[in-house]
């Protein structure tokens, strides 16, 4: 399906690159290989791209991180086999409350894991978009979805700052543990915004930070592929969503994400400055913008 931007409204945004001697773009790319790099060497049974880092990457079996993350063995069970990476930092699917009818789209789908899951939810009356910059993961997600008779699913190749998605056409808006990866975070909750109807609803799971992180942890491109350097804290957030229009905005950090946060780069001290979180917000009704 070919989708086309509506007129939007102009904002100015801050990007931020996690190490001063790069760019956004420069960063973009570094975190398209890592999860490319994922998707290929999950084709393979291979673990986590060669050594390179990427987000929510355990040491637990898949089906315990899953299951440490929210999941349950049913919902583990229940999607098409290679589409749960082990990637995440929590069931944003679940934390949505999505209903029948439901139009859900997905900030960074990669294999399709939450996409699938939420399809389930809406059922056939409803339609679920996962949006992913990577071609090897939207490959992935399109085949499983083939192969396994997935007729409610869609997924897009795009970037999350700029959404191939036209104004106000979804319900809620999903994510799990991706726009932390985002050097540009304004654009994607203004993008958001953008494409979900009046009261439409955003329910996310991803990392922020309870304290500043040192100079030499956000210059880490490993930590910053690892959905590490990449958090802002709370009221950082906060002020982002309030600035592009969100109502209803609820942060609820999970303490207890430390022990998966600290199996991911062992040694890094992540665990001490940042935690996954449960993200909520609501696009007012009779918005104008």
């Amino acid at each position: 399906m070919d989708y086309h931007h509506q007129p939007q409204t102009e904002y100015v945004y801050y990007v931020a690159s996690p190490n001063p001697s790069k760019n956004a773009e420069d960063v973009r790319r570094e975190v398209r290989s890592a999860y490319g790099n994922v998707a290929e060497a999950n084709n393979q049974n291979k673990s986590c791209g060669n050594g390179r880092s990427c987000c929510g990457i355990s040491s637990k079996p898949d089906s315990g991180y899953s299951q440490e993350l929210g999941y349950s063995s049913e919902e583990y069970g229940s999607v098409p086999e290679g589409c749960n990476m082990g990637l995440g930092c929590g069931n944003p699917q679940a934390l949505a409350s999505l209903k029948q009818g439901d139009v859900v789209l997905d900030l960074g789908a990669g294999g399709g894991f939450d996409v699938f899951l939420s399809a389930k939810r809406v059922g056939p009356s409803g339609k679920v978009y996962g949006v992913d910059m990577t071609p090897e993961m939207v490959s992935k997600a399109r085949n499983n979805a083939s192969k396994n008779g997935y007729r409610n699913v869609e997924f897009l190749l795009g970037e999350i700052e700029h959404l191939p998605l036209p104004n106000n056409v979804v319900d809620v808006i999903i994510s799990n543990c991706v726009v932390n990866l985002s050097t540009n975070k304004t654009n994607v909750f203004a993008e958001a915004f953008r494409v979900l109807k009046d009261g439409g609803r955003l329910a996310i799971s991803d990392m922020v930070a309870h304290k500043p992180l040192p100079q030499e942890m956000i210059n880490n491109s490993e930590l910053y592929c690892n959905c590490i350097s990449g958090a802002i804290t709370i009221n950082e957030l906060k002020n982002i969503l309030t600035n592009v229009g969100f109502k209803d905005i609820a942060i609820e950090p999970q303490e207890n994400s430390r022990a998966f946060i600290k199996d991911w780069v062992p040694g890094s001290d992540a665990e001490n400055y940042v935690v996954s979180a449960k993200i909520k917000a609501t696009k007012p009704m009779g918005d104008k913008r």
